[in-house]
Parts: C-alpha cells; structure tokens; sequence
C-alpha cells in the first residue's frame, strides 16, 4: 500500500473484532492478575522484551494504546518493530544505553538537535562520545564504538547526510539517525540501512503542539533491548499521548506535503530580501529525500540585534522552539534550542547569532509571507542615530 493508505490504517488491524471505530484508549496503571502462574509468565516475557503478552501486568510495563501507535509507526518506517518512548529524548537515553551496554562509545555527526548534543557532551551516561563528519566516521570508530549517530536533514543548519554511506563506513557498528524533520512521509532511514530511527514524535507526529513523545523504529532484537531499558527507566510513554499521536497519523502525509509547499515558496521569498544574508534548504534527491520538508532557516544581517527585531516583529508567526505544528514557529538556535552546544563548536556549524530557524505550519503562505517580510523590513532599518 501506498504511504497514504498506511497511514490512515497502520495500527488498527483489530478494530474489527473489537468493534471500534476510533482508537481504544486504556488508562490502566495496573492489571488484575487472578492467575499467579499466567501472571508469573507475562511478567517475565515483558520484562524479556517482549511486545506484548497474556496480561499488561503493570502500567509501566505495557500499555494497549501505545502498542497500536507503535504497530502504526512501524509500518510507515518499513520496520519490523517500533518503540515508544515519554519524550524524544527519552527515546534518545534510551538508544544509547542499549547500544553501549558493552561498547561505550559513541561516533556523532554534527549538527544535531541542542539537547541531543548536550546529552552526548555533558558526561551524564558515562559514555566517550567523538565527533565527527560523515568523511571522517571511518576514522573515529574504534573497537569499543556501541553506536554511529546523525541527524539528517541536520538540526538547524538542514544541511544532508548520505545514510547509505554512512552506513557502509560504520561497517558491523549500527547507525542511529533522527529522522524528525523529514518524518517517514520524506524519508526512510532503515530503507538504507540504518538500524534505529528516532523520532521526536513531539514534532510532525502529533502535529498539533499539544503532545511530548519519542519513538524509536527498529528490527525486532534492537526493540527488544529498547524495551528492558524502558521498563527500567520507567519512560514508557503515557496512553493519551499515543492516542492522540495515533489520531494524528492519518493526516501526516498532507500536513507535511501542505507545509513543504509554503516552505519552498518562502525559502524562494527569503532569498530575495535584502535583509536576508543566506537561506538554509536542503534539496531532495528523490533516493533517500523525497522532498525537502517544511523546516528551513536563514541568517539576517546584523547579527542577534536583527534576529531579536524579527522575533519581536512577527505576529502570525510564532516564536516560540519546538516544530512541526499545524501553526508556523520561528526561534532563535543559538539562543534557545542550541544555547547549551558549545559555542566554539556553534559558530563552526554555522549556528551564527543571525541564524533563525522557521517551521512552516498550514496557514496561508500569503499571510506568512506578509508577516515574516514586514519583520525583515522592520529588522533591516537603521536605528535612529543618538543625539549629539
């Protein structure tokens, strides 16, 4: 089936048999367990990894609603399993202390997501942590290497990352790649090769600003491994959460091909005003990147002066960290989402105190347009000169 069709009915195989229409949702925090010996037996095949079995047990365990959205997930990434996680970064935590139970280092590809990085340098995991470019990974893997790490289109910067090659230098070390920006309307991580594909499914997964979630793609043994963290953490993510993530799939196709529209034509508008210094967009190769996603960011001549005049100037647009709502979102990364990356490492990327990053939600892109230049305008005036 098409992505389309899977995403209308991914994760609703029983629905017939239960006689539901909508997805059920399960508040359980624990299950009755009349029969010790069956009891005995679920306990120990969740505590294993196991999906699912004869009794959830217990809520941090297992949860109906969540395994729906995980089963939905799944499908649209083309993996055997998929596992759901509190918050993207507990999804993330929980990745690296499945990869490097044994092998504890990490190989990670800059620019990521603030907080990711911030997670790899600031020791908190005990895990060595070298980083790298996609030219030099072969060169940083050592025996001891648990897990390569990337994010593509990168966090903010949007600049590409070849998985497949990646990939093919990794050799028998698995690859990670945050797969947030593109979502799998985009792009498929696993198609080429990679072993786990995270999501902050805070973003265009739910959609609507309204929900904290992470997953994590995968085959069946590295799902396995992500549940015994998830059962130990207790970072299992909440039913009403992956219900209303499950509700929001159905339309992820055309909320990102709608915004994707607005976002190219803004990327074209942006590059043409003079207070704009350069435009950051990646370009779909139509292989591993089926389109160029709804998020871009563009640096503004005069440095954080002007960005904070754009982010104080706009009024249909939102400033405010985050992505992938129905409603458009502008920030400011080295000052909100990327304050915490070293700034050394910051400027080196590119991350310039000029650099905003613009999420495009589903609002006119007339009206964006009108918003955002009137801001450019504004932030492109002189300021008075001081009295003599």
């Amino acid at each position: 089936m098409k992505s389309d069709t899977v995403a209308v009915h991914a994760g609703r195989h029983d629905f017939a048999a239960l006689g539901v229409h909508a997805p059920p949702l399960d508040f359980s925090s624990t299950y009755p367990l009349p029969e010790l010996d069956e009891a005995v037996a679920a306990l120990d095949a969740l505590a294993a990894g196991e999906a699912a079995a004869a009794s959830g047990v217990y809520g941090r365990l297992f949860n109906p609603t969540v395994r729906r959205f995980e089963q939905a997930l799944a499908e649209l990434e083309g993996t055997a399993e998929c596992v759901a996680f509190a918050s993207g970064m507990a999804a993330l935590t929980a990745s690296m202390l499945a990869a490097c139970e044994e092998r504890r280092h990490i190989v990670a590809l800059r620019p990521l997501y603030g907080g990711t990085d911030h997670l790899l340098a600031c020791g908190l995991l005990g895990i060595d942590v070298t980083w790298a470019t996609a030219e030099t990974v072969a060169g940083a893997i050592r025996p001891e290497t648990g897990l390569v790490l990337l994010e593509t289109p990168q966090n903010p910067t949007l600049g590409q990352v070849d998985i497949t090659s990646v990939v093919a230098v990794a050799g028998a070390v698995p690859v990670l790649v945050d797969n947030t920006f593109a979502t799998p309307v985009l792009q498929n991580p696993a198609h080429h090769g990679a072993a786990l594909t995270l999501h902050s499914a805070t973003k265009f997964l739910g959609g609507h600003g309204d929900v904290l979630a992470g997953a994590v793609a995968c085959d069946l043994e590295w799902a396995a491994r992500l549940r015994r963290v998830r059962i130990l953490t207790g970072a299992l993510l909440h039913p009403l959460a992956a219900f209303l993530l499950h509700r929001s799939l159905p339309t992820l196709p055309f909320r990102v091909r709608a915004a994707q529209q607005s976002a190219q034509a803004l990327a074209l508008l942006l590059a043409e005003h003079p207070a704009v210094e350069r435009v950051l967009y990646p370009e779909a190769d139509g292989v591993q990147l089926r389109g160029p996603g709804a998020v871009l960011a563009f640096e503004v001549a005069g440095g954080r002066t002007a960005a904070a005049t754009v982010l104080g100037s706009v009024r249909l647009i939102t400033p405010a960290v985050s992505l992938g709502a129905t409603d458009s979102l502008i920030e400011h990364p080295a000052g909100l989402t990327h304050r915490l990356v070293d700034p050394g490492a910051r400027q080196e990327l590119g991350v310039t105190d000029g650099l905003l990053r613009l999420s495009v939600g589903l609002e006119d892109v007339r009206d964006l347009w009108s918003d955002l230049s009137a801001a450019l305008d504004r932030a492109s005036v002189p300021p008075p000169a001081a009295a003599p």
